[in-house]
């Protein structure tokens, strides 16, 4: 009988496979290459998720706060009647929406300027803004502290903002006063002066009557002046005190019930929003006396609420106790900076609160560094993670891998070479011996057609007519120099990390496939510098302007001069040379490119092409003044130059480079 597999999405209760380490490695290839740090890779990989062993999407940290914040809204909800926080809260998300929107609109729109003043000054402020957004806090309370003096780009955000702060206004003054809230939070400055003179009258009453002196005003002089103010009718100042105690009452067993993370944040939202203070001490004024005349209520307990929608104490109790573990284990997410400091969280208490599969997860994640230590592929030395040989290996293939997987089958095998010979390559194929030909057995063959045509037994008679010959292909040396463009303009046009792909790729096809081929790495911007293989992983962009080509060329001369066979430079850049290096050392930068740099480069050209060195060009968004120069370039060395792109780089490179080995069999 047949095995059975049912196929389904993850929806949280399947089991994850083991870490694949090496899928891992594959995974922040291109993150590691343009960025040059491992533990910013596993950083950005522990928050975005990653695929797992069997395919399978293994959601990253920020998915799981995701989860967390809702588990933590629900809970948030079952101990605020009112439901203030959570509709706040999506409000808020809301109109943070509306205005990152119109922040990335004039972002667009500074980038598309003309103006290149206007696109650094603008995109560097709007930037600033949109980082200010994205480090707001995750609380309610802190964000709309941190938003009261922000200068919203969209009115739609800020027309929204300021309803929110109205409205949130008035629900904590109604949570507290009951009707007497929606009076005191009319934007009409006279109704929010009457109740602040009412709740003046009714607490000079209150301590008049405590202190026994007489009422002044009496009970009935402040109703006929306030009365409207106090739905219901009291008959008598008891009454109206019992009233207002109990709503006081109920609001602070609330409060009282909260961690203290949320009275905190309730505390600073009601402190923030009362913007009249003397409004607000009226009202804590009012909240003491109350406490003296009425102390036998509930005051500062959770455990008698008298608003509805509240449950009883053991669910309140266990609801507020998960909701300090949850904002436990956010602190602890959302700080978290590598995947060992996840290793305290209690993996019952997310699977309990979130679900099986976060908790999985979270597992997993934590676990990321420590499966890719153990594979050997990377190390710790002191408070960093680098790539060990084999790691370096590993990202070297899979860059030359997704290189190959991009480059059209038809792209090779159009210059087929037929000649055959002695060299230090096979070809994988075999021929009968003929005379004359160079005597390189292929030894099992060879042996076999004689046992073939003798028989089996000992000893085993070879005849000429049995010998085969491997097929090899006549070969020279080939030193290289890949010279990379380092400068700012890479990164900004989207060109470095193709680029940086390329020469690990290239490094490591030549180091594999052609070991006795020499291959030597340089980067320029405004001065060129060697690159050790060993440090190439970690190279990144200089954030100089300058494009010193001719030190580039000078440097590569110079490693290739100290090597054998046919000597090339393939060098990759996006723009013409702006930078060159005065007889004092010093960089002589200028942009449009001045003479002097031109000559210069033009110059070192000519010693390169002196040395027998050919310069192969490989052009990323070129423009007319680029092409130009490298014409002049090419029609003095006599290499070549293509015209690419980021997405088409690897193709002319890796190809040009084989088929032109092939090109010099023989």
């Amino acid at each position: 009988m047949s095995n059975r597999w049912e196929y389904r999405a993850w929806d949280g209760t399947q089991d994850f496979l083991e870490l694949d380490a090496q899928s891992i490695m594959e995974q922040i290839t291109d993150d590691l290459l343009y960025h040059g740090d491992v533990s910013a890779a596993l950083r950005r990989l522990l928050q975005n998720g990653f695929i797992g062993a069997n395919g399978e999407r293994v959601p990253g940290l920020r998915e799981i706060l995701e989860h967390l914040r809702d588990a933590k809204k629900e809970l948030e909800h079952a101990i605020d009647p009112e439901g203030i926080f959570g509709e706040a809260d999506s409000e808020m998300d809301e109109i943070l929406k509306t205005e990152r929107a119109s922040l990335d609109e004039l972002v667009e729109a500074a980038k598309n300027s003309s103006d290149e003043r206007r696109r650094e000054v603008s995109g560097e402020a709007l930037e600033m803004r949109k980082m200010h957004l994205d480090l707001l806090p995750s609380d309610l309370a802190s964000r709309m502290a941190e938003l009261e003096d922000y200068d919203f780009t969209s009115t739609a955000a800020k027309d929204r903002y300021q309803e929110l702060r109205e409205k949130l206004r008035q629900e904590i003054l109604e949570s507290f006063l009951d009707d007497l809230g929606k009076a005191a939070a009319s934007q009409n400055p006279e109704d929010t002066a009457r109740v602040r003179d009412a709740l003046d009258a009714l607490n000079q009453m209150i301590e008049q009557r405590q202190s026994g002196q007489d009422l002044n005003p009496t009970f009935e002089e402040f109703m006929q002046k306030f009365g409207d103010l106090f739905p219901g009718n009291p008959k008598t100042l008891d009454e109206l005190l019992a009233t207002l105690a109990n709503q006081m009452a109920a609001m602070s067993a609330l409060v009282a019930s909260m961690s203290p993370e949320q009275r905190a944040q309730f505390d600073a939202l009601a402190n923030s929003l009362m913007s009249d203070i003397d409004l607000a001490w009226q009202v804590n004024r009012l909240s003491n006396n109350l406490r003296q005349v009425l102390p036998n209520l509930a005051w500062d307990q959770g455990d008698n609420f008298s608003s509805g929608g509240v449950a009883n104490m053991a669910a309140m109790a266990k609801a507020i106790g998960d909701l300090n573990t949850l904002s436990d284990l956010e602190n602890m997410l959302s700080s978290a900076s590598h995947p060992g400091a996840l290793l305290d969280i209690d993996l019952k208490d997310i699977e309990r609160l979130i679900g099986k599969g976060d908790s999985m997860a979270v597992d997993m994640i934590r676990n990321l560094a420590q499966s890719l230590e153990k594979s050997g592929l990377i190390e710790r030395s002191d408070s960093r993670i680098e790539l060990t040989p084999k790691g370096m290996k590993k990202l070297g293939a899979k860059a030359l891998e997704d290189l190959f997987s991009n480059i059209s089958k038809d792209k090779f095998g159009q210059h087929e070479i037929n000649r055959h010979g002695f060299g230090v390559e096979r070809s994988g194929t075999t021929k009968a011996y003929e005379f004359g030909d160079p005597f390189n057995l292929n030894l099992g063959e060879t042996l076999g057609n004689s046992i073939a045509r003798t028989g089996v037994g000992t000893p085993i008679r070879i005849s000429p007519k049995d010998f085969v010959n491997d097929e090899t292909e006549f070969t020279t040396r080939s030193s290289t120099v890949v010279m990379v463009d380092l400068s700012l303009s890479m990164p900004m046009r989207d060109n470095f990390l193709a680029a940086k792909k390329v020469a690990m790729a290239l490094h490591t096809l030549i180091k594999t496939k052609f070991p006795h081929d020499w291959v030597g790495l340089v980067g320029f911007s405004e001065v060129a510098r060697q690159i050790k293989p060993e440090h190439l992983p970690e190279v990144s962009w200089d954030f100089v302007y300058g494009t010193n080509i001719a030190h580039g060329l000078a440097l590569s001369r110079a490693l290739l001069e100290r090597q054998q066979g046919y000597k090339q430079i393939l060098l990759i850049t996006d723009g013409e040379p702006t930078a060159h290096l005065l007889e004092n050392g010093e960089v002589f930068f200028n942009y449009p490119p001045a003479r002097a740099t031109v000559e210069a480069t033009l110059l070192e050209v000519l010693r390169v092409t002196k040395s027998g060195i050919k310069i192969n060009t490989f052009m990323l968004d070129a423009t007319e003044h680029l092409k130009t120069f490298v014409e002049r370039m090419t029609k003095l060395n006599k290499g070549r130059a293509f015209f690419t792109t980021p997405e088409n780089l690897g193709d002319y490179v890796l190809v040009d480079f084989l088929e032109h080995r092939r090109s010099r069999v023989g």
